[in-house]
């Protein structure tokens, strides 16, 4: 930390600090705790309603500190089973380490997100000193309609076109694959080659492929710097298409600082993820992501310490020189890349703006599997590149870069809160020994501070009990992935994620087995507990504690049960609300139109100055765009006609797929950032602990109904005769719902594959 950081402590910050240190090993009876306890939240809650407040921002996070200490040191003296009873030492260590770990990480999150920056837009060099811009596209096995819009996109990326080449780098087409000994993958991969080649020379994008697909994406990424010769190279994931302002955004802070190496923007997603897909609050309820890119990736920006997310960053070609480009010993090649020119004394910077618009996995397999991905390249790079002790890293870089490697731990300190429980409800261990005036005292306090401090720093882009949630769905399937990284860090393999999936029915995940029999074991030994507490002759006040604790457990699995619950999902092609004036010629006659929501699939159009009469769905016409002074023409089909707010909205699908549709989907899409900004504003909304609580049980109750449901239905459709002749009329089904764009539903599910 250095001297003009220390200045940004306050006094007042730094007295309460030292009182806090004293207060720490000061013997306090359990009256004078729950004073001091009850005095120090009513301070922070007082200071929490003046969140401009710098000083008052300090002192909460000193007096939240004070008492998640003071519970530490109580927890560490007085709660531990004897050491001659291993039969309780052992699990109530096991539970001790766990609750220790999340104070560590609780201390580095304050440390991270003390005080997040947000930068200001930065003035453009004049056009003739912008530096040369390369941007490249890696592919693996995504289909061609979403590869086109991206590079679609990125052809109209706001920036002197002589200093702007894009690179289609196709991993699904190497030389490789087309001369493989099969002969079915050798020509897909020679099929494919050819199709993208022909996008690329109708887009005016350059394509390329490699020899062998070495080293995943990194290897693809250091292929495509050796046939390019930019000044700087962007990274776009292939289904992250950018926004057109996307390089007026970025470029001009690498004029400001020669050591930049890195300006990385978030990652805005069009789709769900399963938790907000099958609990129905995508749109209503801030994403998962948010927290991460609104708020942890600014205070990694504090302390030069922001990464490489792998798409949505501009790099200096220079630095990548240094390191032999892309670092590719983990499987997340993106941090460990940014570590290793951090460690050679590069700069990074975070522009907290959305510029790029992408797909997340949608099912729950995918979103697994993506998660796996993430937690073994992580501890990886905590093994293998050990940042703490890494050269050339000040030690708040040092600091967040082990607090980030270390957070991918969570799956076993959250199943170990999860299952310590049933040892005392079942078989009566005492692996925590207090009594409920001492839990009070400490733990209840020490909870509400901990509550309160999420709310405070993350209310507005994390909602009560979702990251738990979070956690514990991911907890059940990463814990043997864990294990298996740390027995031998260099075992895990690049597997690519599934994009665009869609389900056709509402049912089970595959993986929803693990699931249901945790809530029901959890639900036992809640049943069991409580006959324990009321048949007892004497039952302990300890008893009443783990009955609660059991409950909270209980309804994470409950709503859990609603993430493996997968709601039908049709539609490939996801909107975004726009307005953007058109015409639609109709039999050879223009309408003036506002075009309202648009996808890759169709738009939907409001005619503003009176319907034409007759049209009805199945009506061909031609929507034409202007930019410019330039024409864009492309045909399309109505397909639905939905009330809107004063005129009729028509659903019209695009009736062909050329490079020059998608090049009009991109203008429409991506012309103007603002609209993926209001997107994310709408849903940032704090809801509060209370009535998150109240909220989140509701969802426990409806989700495991519905999810037993779910289970009943595949029961029966198991036990029904089978029907072979049987077949799936998908007219059936009808439009997808209100917004419908007129976006046709797929003949089967879809699977496309990204390296994301």
């Amino acid at each position: 930390m250095g001297s003009d950081d220390m200045m940004c402590v306050s006094m007042p910050a730094i007295i309460a600090g030292v009182i806090g240190l004293f207060l720490l090993w000061l013997p306090m009876s359990l009256q004078a705790q729950l004073v001091l306890s009850l005095t120090i939240l009513a301070l922070m809650l007082l200071f929490m309603t003046r969140p401009d407040s710098k000083t008052l921002r300090q002192l909460s996070f000193v007096f939240a500190g004070i008492i998640a200490l003071r519970y530490a040191y109580w927890r560490t003296t007085e709660t531990l089973p004897d050491f001659a009873e291993p039969i309780n030492f052992i699990p109530g260590l096991i539970l001790y380490v766990a609750e220790m770990y999340c104070l560590i990480m609780l201390a580095v999150n304050f440390f991270i997100v003390a005080d997040p920056l947000k930068r200001e837009r930065p003035d453009m060099p004049a056009e003739a000193d912008l530096p040369t811009v390369d941007v490249f596209v890696p592919s693996y096995n995504e289909a061609p309609d979403l590869l086109a819009l991206t590079l679609a996109a990125a052809k109209a990326l706001d920036y002197p076109k002589d200093k702007l080449a894009i690179y289609l780098l196709d991993d699904g087409g190497t030389d490789a694959k087309c001369g493989h000994s099969d002969p079915r993958v050798a020509h897909a991969a020679r099929r494919r080659r050819l199709e993208l080649q022909s996008l690329c020379q109708a887009l005016g994008v350059r394509y390329h492929a490699r020899a062998k697909n070495d080293h995943a994406k990194a290897g693809n990424l250091n292929a495509g710097l050796k046939v390019s010769s930019g000044e700087l190279v962007v990274v776009f994931d292939a289904d992250h298409a950018p926004v057109r302002e996307f390089l007026r955004e970025t470029v001009g802070f690498f004029a400001k600082d020669q050591r930049l190496f890195l300006v990385q923007t978030p990652h805005f997603f069009l789709n769900p993820d399963p938790l907000e897909k099958n609990l129905n609050t995508f749109g209503s309820m801030p994403s998962e992501n948010e927290m991460f890119y609104s708020i942890v990736q600014r205070g990694l920006d504090k302390w030069n310490a922001s990464f490489f997310c792998g798409s949505a960053a501009v790099l200096r070609r220079k630095a990548l020189e240094e390191t032999d480009g892309f670092s590719g010993q983990s499987i997340t090649e993106d941090c460990e890349s940014a570590l290793a020119l951090h460690c050679r004394g590069w700069h990074s910077v975070y522009v907290d703006k959305p510029l790029i618009a992408g797909l997340q996995p949608e099912t729950l397999v995918s979103f697994i599997g993506q998660r796996v991905r993430w937690a073994q390249g992580m501890l990886q790079i905590l093994t293998l590149n050990r940042p703490f002790l890494q050269r050339g890293l000040t030690m708040a870089q040092r600091v967040c870069y082990a607090g980030t490697n270390l957070f991918w731990l969570f799956p076993m300190t959250r199943l170990t809160f999860m299952f310590a429980p049933l040892l005392y409800i079942f078989f009566s261990l005492q692996i925590f020994q207090a009594n409920i005036v001492e839990f009070v005292c400490y733990t209840l306090t020490y909870l509400v501070s901990s509550f309160a401090m999420q709310s405070y720093l993350f209310g507005r882009v994390r909602w009560p009990w979702i990251s738990e949630l979070y956690e514990y769905v991911q907890s059940v399937m990463l814990f043997g992935a864990i294990i298996s990284v740390v027995r031998n860090p260099r075992k895990p393999t690049f597997n690519v994620t599934a994009k665009g999936q869609t389900l056709e029915t509402s049912k089970l995940s595959p993986l929803a087995g693990a699931y249901f029999a945790i809530f029901l074991l959890l639900l036992g030994a809640t049943g069991y507990a409580v006959w324990r507490y009321l048949t007892e002759p004497m039952p302990s006040e300890l008893l009443l504690i783990v009955i609660g604790w059991n409950l909270i457990n209980t309804g994470l699995a409950g709503a859990a049960l609603g993430v493996v619950s997968e709601r039908r999902e049709r539609r490939r092609n996801q909107r975004l609300s726009v307005q953007r004036h058109a015409l639609v010629h109709i039999d050879q006659k223009p309408h003036a139109v506002i075009v309202r929501d648009v996808s890759s699939g169709g738009v939907g159009i409001e005619f503003f100055e009176g319907v034409p009469q007759g049209i009805r769905p199945d009506d061909t016409a031609t929507l034409e765009l202007r930019r410019q002074g330039k024409a864009m023409k492309t045909k399309i089909v109505c397909r639905v006609i939905r009330d809107g707010d004063a005129h009729p909205i028509f659903g019209f699908a695009f009736s062909e797929r050329t490079p020059e549709t998608f090049v009009m989907i991109a203008e429409m899409m991506y012309a103007e950032q603002a609209r993926l900004q209001e997107r994310i504003t709408r849903r940032q909304k704090p809801i509060g602990f209370f009535v998150g609580t109240i909220q989140f049980a509701f969802w426990t109750l409806r989700q495991t109904v519905r999810a037993f449901g779910y289970a009943l239905g595949a029961i029966r459709e198991t036990s029904a005769p089978s029907r072979p002749d049987a077949e799936l009329d998908l007219r059936a089904f009808g439009p997808t719902g209100p917004g419908h764009t007129g976006d046709e539903p797929p003949p089967a599910a879809v699977k496309e594959v990204s390296y994301a």
